[in-house]
């Protein structure tokens, strides 16, 4: 008998719902035992989120700042598992606080030492960089990344940021003003995504994962938006200046630069992020080999 664990965090449930189906096949057989922890902080993150909390994480969250979270049951901790799946959100694009804190714990390196591992996102469409801070930490736990799928929201971009962000602030998963569509992962590709762990059943039953992700990408498990790589680059770089910034900050003048930040924000999204993305679209042709060397890139898992 294959066992297998999940581990995950998931505030709204989607990404739940994505590992659900994703193992569906395997549970639909005996020959597989399939374990699920459920990352639990000391101090657990509210959702709907209120503006000043979501806004509040952005240092530590980007600076992977560990907290303190519930450990698995024993049973967990003491069973070598032949495959690890990690289901993770993005926050600030950079994998959120529970699992980067899960991931530079003692029991990670645990779990995940010499262990195949798949990762699984769900995000509002930049995650090509926390899929990079993912990888490093799972080297550090001495983890054999072997697959990852990256499903996202398939809006137009703003579209999306203005339904993602009623969503974190409502915890409505809903057509605002019934005009704009749902906010997420659509149904239908959460209903779909079975079809990657069938895939994984077949490579799990063999013990070679040496093409897994290369069927998997096949299958339709990670779409590069090359401009959407740019801008998760030079975001990142900013967000570092930031997030230092307020860390070094005086306590009494955290919440002035946080303010800062939201404004800093909102003028990124609605003025800067088209001209980039205009800028994005002449100098195509300039960069044509340099964005086909990263999509090969960002779709392996090497």
């Amino acid at each position: 008998m294959k066992s297998v664990l999940v581990v995950y965090y998931s505030q709204t449930g989607q990404l739940k719902k994505v590992l659900d189906r994703v193992c569906e096949p395997l549970k639909d057989s005996s020959r597989y035992e399939i374990d699920y922890y459920e990352i639990e902080m000391t101090k657990e993150y509210p959702f709907p989120w209120k503006k000043e909390d979501f806004f509040g994480v952005f240092p530590e969250s980007f600076k992977q700042l560990e907290q303190p979270f519930l450990p698995p049951k024993d049973s967990i901790l003491n069973k070598k598992y032949d495959l690890i799946i990690l289901g993770y959100q993005v926050w600030y694009l950079t994998p959120s606080i529970p699992i980067n804190s899960f991931l530079k714990s003692e029991i990670a390196q645990q779990l995940l030492r010499d262990t195949p591992i798949i990762t699984i996102s769900g995000t509002r469409n930049m995650w090509v960089m926390a899929q990079e801070k993912v990888k490093e930490l799972l080297i550090q736990c001495k983890g054999n990344l072997v697959g990852n799928i990256a499903l996202v929201d398939r809006n137009v971009n703003l579209v999306s940021i203005v339904t993602i962000v009623d969503w974190m602030f409502t915890g409505l998963q809903r057509k605002l003003y019934g005009i704009f569509p749902k906010p997420g992962i659509s149904p239908e590709e959460i209903e779909d995504s079975i079809r990657f762990g069938r895939t994984i059943q077949n490579h799990l039953d063999s013990g070679d994962y040496i093409e897994l992700q290369t069927n998997l990408v096949a299958q339709g498990a990670v779409e590069i938006r090359h401009f959407l790589v740019s801008m998760d680059k030079k975001a990142n770089r900013l967000f570092s200046i930031w997030s230092n910034l307020i860390l070094n900050s005086k306590a009494e003048k955290r919440s002035f630069l946080l303010k800062c930040f939201n404004v800093y924000l909102l003028v990124a999204i609605w003025l800067i992020s088209p001209i980039v993305h205009l800028i994005h679209l002449i100098t195509y042709p300039i960069n044509y080999n340099k964005i086909r060397r990263d999509k090969t890139y960002f779709e392996g898992v090497k």
